[in-house]
């Protein structure tokens, strides 16, 4: 049986810091359930090995970006926990090697292990990947001469001179040299064992630790108990098994983990003072069951309560909006490189707003899962991809005026040349830009005419050009007929014959390009360097039937919804919407949807030739469609309120609308449909 998916990455993050609490929360000299405080040991790595399986997903590109937040999550926890620092007389000159080093508090000593660990394991990554996880390994192998097995260690005076000398910065090697770097780089890994293999690795590596800690402990040599030789084994497999089920993400609960994370030390301190005061420190701190909940408890409600009072965002989802799948995205990426040819990739097209999807969203989802070049239509779609951090080439398609070519430096923008006049122009700007020709191979737009090869070889002549690049574009390749075929044959012979004439004349084309979505479906065997994907990275094609002779699977990234704004009662005779189009020809009840043609909706979806899904149900839309609302007949749809959701594109019960269902209904293309849906619909992930 196929595995249940579900945000099981997320999920887990509850326990892990429930683990924390109770790891927190065990009396200092007790041996009450000794051996559950090393299994509890699991929670921090589990931590990062999260962090380390998303940033690898981005080829770790926003391993700045991580840093960051990790930085300013330390310097809040250093201010949080001053007042108890004080309180203990521990703020000596100590106090600030211990921050950088060790941690302020006792909790926080996993953010600064972070700050260092990280940076450790991304190097490792560009400079010797191949040999990332065994040099991290022997790290580890170092930190446990350190931690649990110091007894063995400190009896030889070398070794014993050298954890000397490093408890003079650190005071245990369970800190971001020794420690962090391997399960980050595990997590990068991600893993995946057959299921059987990953439970059979999980019983066998949690019976190998419980036997290891156990010796380890009884035997009196350990001068810590968080470094063990089989726990990173234990957690590969365990991280295999989460991994198995993965799917999607819960961000609220995320972000409360992180909250009991920080603040759970303060309840214990409160709890035990409280208690304490009333006398009953032997009920609520001595019994540690006892106090393990009421700070779990405590951590839990206070940790709701500050992200309920933190300054909310905007609500994304109050009138209608677009929501974003980026697993259907990531896996869209994964079948349309399956099928790239050898030395060529993918050149997204993200113009007219990522088609309605939302350029910067996706472009930037994009990079971190290590996509770096671009195609858009403007020079504005470029700037508000930069703007919005999005990194790597960027290729404007379209025409550029004249007044805009210091946009094109300013960006690091490449301009498309679109015929000789154009690269004229471009050249007299007086300054180095970055360009691609534009080769018209019978499509008859832009380009300059295949046949025009000394023309097109004069361009790299002029010495403000910076050529990086040449493509044409197949114009019939979405078409399946034997004529059709022939001329995308045709095409791609005549830009064939452009670039061998080139480099004959010893020109260095640089990238080349000329397939589209359709091109490489039907034709991969033409790529060259890029492959221009755009409808299909977003799961859809043009039109449905072209799904029968697809070669990959494409799961849709978009679903549309809308607020219901009211609901009210239809009598006989009475109209509705403009013109009274409708007229009730029996008592009906109908809701207006707070969605129109302005947000994209297409107009021809009017008087019953759209549906719309509500609470699993499927509703018609009757009367005209409005510039800001449309009207639904929900007379046989039960207990339909006020708020509910209805759903344009996208599933609902065991019905689903798909774009597909809106174009033909409209008498368009997918690609026509999607690009229209406008700026006032926000976007959200799911």
């Amino acid at each position: 049986m196929k595995a249940k998916k579900f945000p099981a990455l997320d999920d887990f993050r509850l326990l892990a810091v429930i683990l924390v609490v109770a790891n927190h929360t065990r009396s200092a000299d007790s041996e009450f359930l000794w051996l559950l405080t090393v299994l509890r040991r699991v929670a921090v790595p589990f931590f990062i090995m999260v962090s380390g399986y998303f940033l690898a997903r981005g080829n770790w590109r926003s391993t700045g970006k991580f840093l960051k937040k990790t930085a300013m999550l330390y310097g809040v926890g250093i201010l949080l926990y001053l007042p108890l620092n004080y309180y203990a007389g521990q703020l000596s000159f100590d106090f600030f090697r211990r921050a950088i080093f060790d941690g302020s508090f006792y909790h926080l000593w996993y953010l600064p292990a972070l700050l260092l660990g990280t940076p450790i394991a991304y190097y490792l990554t560009r400079f010797k990947p191949e040999a990332a996880i065994p040099i991290a390994g022997i790290l580890y192998l170092i930190g446990l001469g350190g931690e649990s097995y110091y007894g063995l260690v400190s009896g030889i005076p070398v070794l014993s001179t050298f954890y000397n000398g490093i408890f003079l910065v650190f005071d245990y090697t369970r800190n971001g040299l020794f420690y962090v770097p391997l399960f980050l780089l595990l997590g990068a890994a991600g893993i995946i064992f057959r299921r059987k293999i990953a439970v059979i690795g999980l019983l066998c590596s949690l019976t190998a630790l419980i036997v290891e800690a156990l010796l380890l402990h009884h035997s009196g040599i350990q001068r810590h108990d968080s470094m063990y030789l089989f726990f990173p084994f234990l957690m590969v497999f365990l991280f295999s098994l989460l991994l198995e089920v993965n799917e999607g993400e819960r961000r609220s609960l995320r972000q409360l983990t992180t909250v009991v994370y920080m603040i759970h030390p303060w309840c214990l301190v409160l709890i035990r003072r409280a208690a304490k005061i009333v006398g009953l420190t032997g009920l609520l701190v001595e019994n540690t069951v006892i106090l393990f909940l009421l700070v779990l408890a405590s951590s839990l409600f206070l940790s709701q309560l500050l992200l309920w009072l933190r300054p909310s965002r905007p609500f994304q989802t109050g009138r209608a909006w677009i929501e974003l799948d980026l697993s259907a995205l990531r896996h869209n990426v994964n079948q349309l490189q399956s099928i790239l040819p050898e030395n060529c990739t993918l050149m997204p097209a993200v113009k007219a707003n990522a088609y309605g999807h939302g350029a910067v969203l996706i472009t930037k989802e994009l990079n971190r899962s290590g996509i770096r070049s671009f195609c858009v239509a403007t020079v504005s779609e470029g700037i508000e991809l930069r703007r919005g951090g999005v990194k790597g080439e960027i290729l404007v398609l379209g025409y550029t005026h004249p007044e805009q070519f210091p946009f094109l430096r300013k960006y690091r923008l490449t301009q498309t040349v679109i015929d000789m006049p154009y690269a004229r122009l471009l050249n007299s700007y007086g300054k180095k830009l970055k360009v691609h020709l534009k080769i018209d191979t019978g499509m008859h737009r832009l380009g300059i005419s295949a046949d025009q090869q000394g023309r097109i070889a004069s361009i790299f002549q002029m010495k403000n050009l910076v050529i990086e690049g040449i493509f044409t574009h197949l114009c019939v390749a979405d078409e399946e007929t034997a004529e059709k075929k022939e001329f995308t044959l045709g095409q791609a012979e005549a830009f064939q014959r452009v670039i061998c004439n080139l480099n004959d004349q010893g020109l260095t084309c640089g990238k080349t390009h000329l397939l589209s979505s359709y091109g490489l479906l039907r034709y991969p065997e033409l790529a060259g360097d890029y492959a221009r994907v755009g409808i299909a990275l977003y799961g859809v094609l043009s039109n449905r039937g072209d799904l029968d002779d697809c070669p990959i699977a494409l799961h849709p990234v978009l679903s549309l919804k809308a607020r219901i704004a009211l609901t009210k009662d239809l009598h006989t005779g009475e109209g509705a919407g403009y013109g009274l189009e409708y007229v009730a020809e029996s008592d009906r009840k109908i809701a207006v949807l707070s969605i129109g043609y302005a947000d994209g909706i297409p107009r021809a979806l009017s008087c019953n030739h759209g549906k719309v899904l509500i609470n699993g149900y499927e509703a018609s839309i009757i009367g005209r469609i409005c510039m800001d609302q449309m009207i639904v007949d929900i007379t046989d749809l039960p207990d339909v309120k006020s708020g509910d959701i209805a759903v344009i594109i996208g599933k609902s019960g065991q019905y689903e609308i798909t774009a597909y269902d809106l174009a033909e209904a409209s008498g368009t293309i997918t690609n026509e449909l999607l690009s229209r849906l406008g700026s006032r619909l926000n976007r959200t992930i799911v």
